[in-house]
């Protein structure tokens, strides 16, 4: 019992020191899963603080699974793929939020589109916390295209993971 009650102790320490985002210097890196219609994958993002509140970063989505087409082919890898450029404010300080959480809207800039995206992160520890992400394009590069390869990482996207300290 009481191995059980310092491992507890220990642990609750842990979580007095989490935060979401602390600033400047900043380094958050988060895995997760990508859902989106017609397909699900992979999301991986990198973000580093640049101000108190602002901090810029690069995702990469990889869709695993994908619906096939109506002539029953499979997407190709570029249509499977997406890299983005993006900023975030992150506003879990300005709206006076616990400081183990971060609400972070933010515009991206991507392969396929302009767009924009609303998260929140959670942090437990001081490495390790979730998130939840959803993003959507505000202006697509080609509004010509038609083909459903064209609309995968090109729609709403919705996005949840692990998000970790670096």
């Amino acid at each position: 019992m009481k191995k059980v009650i310092t491992l507890l102790l220990l642990c609750s320490a842990g979580f007095v020191n989490a935060q979401a985002f602390s600033g400047k210097g900043d380094v958050k890196g988060q895995i997760g899963f990508n859902a989106q219609n017609g397909g699900s994958g992979l999301f991986v993002s990198s973000d580093f603080g640049i101000g108190e509140n602002m901090s810029i970063g690069l995702t990469a989505n990889y869709l695993l699974s994908a619906s096939k087409d109506a002539l029953g082919e499979l997407p190709s890898f570029g249509d499977r793929v997406d890299l983005k450029a993006r900023f975030n404010a992150n506003l879990g300080s300005v709206l006076q939020l616990d400081p183990k959480m971060d609400v972070y809207p933010g515009l991206d800039l991507g392969l396929k589109n302009f767009g924009a995206h609303l998260g929140f992160r959670y942090f437990f520890t001081d490495g390790f916390g979730v998130f939840g992400e959803a993003g959507v394009p505000l202006a697509k590069y080609d509004t010509d295209k038609v083909d459903f390869g064209y609309n995968l990482n090109n729609q709403f996207t919705v996005n949840i993971g692990a998000s970790f300290n670096l």
